[in-house]
C-alpha cells in the first residue's frame, strides 16, 4: 500500500487491478518460470513492479507491458535501477510477441486481470512466435478448466492443451493481493510444445468443429454437433462414426486426438453454412 500512497494512486476496478504482494506467491511464480540469465521474459500487467524486479534478478531481459499509464509512470521511476527491464505502455491484446521480443526465444510471466486471462493466454499460444513457457496467475476456476482432463474438457482446455502441457503450481488466497479479490486464484504453468499437437493447417477447422461440438455441452455430442454445424443429426452421426467416436458421448469426454479425427471428417465448406 505504501507505493500507491506515495504516488497518490489507487487500483482501478475497471482494469481488474489486484496487485500481487505475497512474497511466497511471487517466489513461486519466478521459480515456476525456471529462469536463467539467457532468458527473455514478457511480463503482462506488471502493476507495482514487485514481480518485475524479481524477474529481472533472474532473467537476462524483461519486457513489462502495462496498460495503465499511471503504473507506467510509477514503474519507470521504481525500476530505473534495472537496466535489463523495458516498460512498454500498451494493450497486450493488440501487440504481437515478435514486436516485443524480436525473434528471441522468450517466456511469459503474468498476473492477469481475470476478465482477459483466457484471451491473453490464447493470444500467446496462437501467435506465430509462441513462448517456450507461460506462468500465469488466473482465477482458480479458470486454472481448473485449463488443466482439465478428458471427461471434464471444455473449449479452454482444448485451446491450451493443443499448444502446451498445463499444470497447477499452487493455489493463491485472496489475501495475497492488494486489494484482495473476491475469489481464489491459482498459478498455472504451461510448457509450450515446439509444434502444436494438431497440424497447423488443420487448426482453424479443428477449433471450428470443437466450438460446434460444445454448442450444447449437456447434450450427446451427436446432437450438439448437429446444432453447432446446422446439419442433420444423421450427418453429425456419420461424421462421428467416420472418426470412430460414439455419438452418444458428450463433448467434454473427447480427447484432443478425437477432436482432430472429427475435424478431418467434417467438410470444410460447412463453416460458411454454420456461420
Amino acid at each position: 500500500m505504501g507505493l500507491l500512497t506515495r504516488y497518490g494512486l489507487s487500483p482501478r476496478k475497471g482494469l481488474g487491478q489486484h496487485f500481487l504482494v505475497s512474497e511466497g506467491a511471487l517466489r513461486a511464480a519466478v521459480q515456476a518460470a525456471d529462469l536463467s540469465p539467457k532468458d527473455v521474459v514478457v511480463e503482462v500487467g506488471p502493476g507495482l513492479g514487485l514481480l518485475t524486479r524479481r524477474l529481472a534478478e533472474a532473467a537476462g531481459r524483461v519486457v513489462a507491458v502495462e496498460l495503465d499509464e499511471r503504473m507506467v509512470a510509477l514503474l519507470q521511476v521504481e525500476l530505473r535501477d534495472l537496466p535489463n527491464v523495458t516498460v512498454v505502455h500498451g494493450d497486450i491484446l493488440e501487440r504481437r510477441p515478435e514486436d516485443l521480443t524480436g525473434d528471441a526465444d522468450y517466456k511469459v510471466v503474468a498476473n492477469l486481470p481475470y476478465f482477459i486471462a483466457s484471451a491473453v493466454v490464447r493470444r500467446f499460444l496462437e501467435a506465430a512466435h509462441r513462448p517456450r513457457r507461460m506462468v500465469v496467475m488466473v482465477q482458480r476456476e479458470v486454472a481448473r478448466e485449463m488443466t482439465a482432463h478428458p471427461g471434464s474438457f471444455g473449449l479452454l482446455a482444448l485451446s491450451v492443451q493443443v499448444y502446451g502441457r498445463p499444470s497447477l503450481v499452487r493455489h493463491v488466497p485472496p489475501g495475497a493481493f492488494l486489494p484482495p479479490p473476491k475469489v481464489e486464484s491459482a498459478i498455472v504453468l504451461i510448457d509450450v510444445y515446439p509444434q502444436p499437437r494438431v497440424e497447423q493447417a488443420l487448426l482453424p477447422q479443428f477449433f471450428f468443429v470443437a466450438r460446434a461440438g460444445f454448442s450444447a455441452p449437456r447434450k450427446q455430442v451427436r446432437n450438439s454437433l448437429a446444432q453447432g454445424l446446422r446439419v442433420t443429426g444423421g450427418d453429425a452421426h456419420s461424421f462421428l462414426e467416420a472418426a470412430e467416436i460414439d455419438s452418444r458421448r458428450r463433448a467434454e469426454t473427447l480427447s484432443v486426438e478425437e477432436w482432430e479425427r472429427l475435424a478431418r471428417q467434417v467438410p470444410v465448406q460447412d463453416q460458411e453454412a454454420a456461420s
